[in-house]
């Protein structure tokens, strides 16, 4: 199979989870992605989630995600050696990714001004925490508290008696959709270049990102002049059919019927209640916005009578748009998942096979295949006789803690 970004040359200097995540994309999709790594490694190699269990299976799990496919060199930026053999990267380098601090950057000498001067035709992408400009353009970020709860994600899906806001539906949930744009925007960027010969700085925020995927309530509170949009009680949703009912097996189906008037019908056939089609207080979308309160209630008791399996075969025979509420041990064997290849088993070549989810970028019908994260360091020596470093050198960089 033929990678989009197959040729593309892209060196990292990052660590967490967001814009090495961008890599991991940009990876999948065929670029040669070269991670470079402080000798003691990305932290990331070492964050255990306790939430989210054990290392058992020998798998950092979110290292394997963020990082798939990737070469790796540990380098000491620190140093002048280091930088020397950066510089040596990025000569053929079509991409410079980084989240580092600016302040860590200028001392480094590996800023956008650095980087430009020296290879003035390679694209400088930058991740940061809520952009570069303004009075906390120094400052980092993470997806927790940036992309979550600064950009009003976190206040929109909290309930008004909640004790505490609503956090993170998991690990580095804003870190992945951030990662996308952010690849996407080098996607673009590398567009540009080979259209008009420019090379951009292409800089994604996750304040910008997560501001993204809440810009329909941004732009309406700044037009109603409001902080915020009260939740609406689930009994007087004005669409009986865009609501969540709970199952006799204690399950939960989400529907979103958004034509209520076109489904109404057939749905309440469907579910054996042709009665509530044709009572007057809930015929019409009007009737049944008038009478919300009563019609949830005929909803909330039709879908209790009924466990998760029967609704499944009930629904299917209506049009009307509906899903169940999963939970996330049941997508690896979600038939559409299965069908279209959005999760594949991942090799490790010693008897590990993981599971891991496809990017959900596909390009002639068919997912592009992952590959494991290296281990730290594993392509240091590799990548330095590539460069035309011998054996001498290479043992003076290792003893000088310049490598690992």
């Amino acid at each position: 199979m033929t990678r989009p970004l197959e040729g593309i040359k892209v060196v990292e200097v990052a660590m967490w989870a967001f814009v090495p995540a961008a890599g991991g994309m940009l990876s999948d999709m065929g670029a040669n992605v070269i991670k470079i790594e402080p000798p003691t490694g990305d932290p990331l190699r070492g964050l255990k989630i306790a939430a989210l269990g054990s290392d058992k299976h020998g798998f950092v799990v979110s290292w394997e995600n963020y990082n798939r496919g990737k070469r790796s060199i540990t380098l000491d930026l620190r140093r002048e050696e280091g930088r020397e053999v950066l510089y040596k990267l990025l000569e053929d380098a079509d991409v410079f990714l980084t989240n580092l601090l600016p302040r860590a950057r200028r001392k480094m000498k590996i800023d956008i001004d650095d980087i430009r001067a020296r290879f003035p035709k390679i694209i400088y992408a930058v991740g940061s925490g809520s952009g570069r400009r303004g009075p906390e353009g120094e400052k980092g970020g993470f997806d927790s508290i940036t992309y979550w709860a600064r950009s009003g994600i976190s206040s929109s899906t909290t309930p008004e008696d909640a004790d505490f806001p609503v956090g993170l539906p998991g690990a580095a949930f804003g870190d992945c959709a951030s990662a996308a744009m952010l690849a996407g925007g080098v996607a673009a960027a590398i567009a540009q270049r080979a259209l008009t010969g420019h090379s951009s700085v292409v800089d994604v925020s996750l304040l910008a990102a997560g501001m993204w995927s809440m810009q329909r309530g941004i732009t309406q509170a700044a037009l109603d002049g409001v902080e915020r949009f009260p939740r609406p009680e689930r009994n007087a949703i004005p669409n009986v059919l865009v609501n969540v009912y709970k199952t006799k097996d204690g399950r939960f189906l989400s529907l979103c019927m958004l034509q209520a008037q076109r489904y109404w019908a057939a749905f309440c056939e469907a579910a054996g209640r042709p009665d509530l089609a044709a009572d007057p207080r809930f015929n019409t979308d009007a009737s049944r916005v008038k009478n919300a309160a009563a019609c949830i209630a005929e909803l909330d008791a039709l879908f209790l009578s009924r466990p998760l399996a029967e609704w499944r075969e009930i629904l299917a025979k209506q049009e009307g748009q509906w899903d169940v509420v999963q939970h996330v041990g049941e997508l690896k064997d979600d038939r559409q998942v299965k069908a279209n290849g959005y999760m594949q088993p991942v090799d490790y070549g010693d008897g590990r096979i993981m599971e891991m989810v496809s990017i959900p970028m596909q390009f002639d019908g068919a997912p592009l295949p992952a590959r494991p994260a290296p281990e730290l360091g594993a392509d240091s020596e590799a990548i330095l006789q590539e460069l035309g470093y011998d054996w001498g050198r290479i043992i003076e960089l290792k003893d000088a803690g310049v490598i690992s």
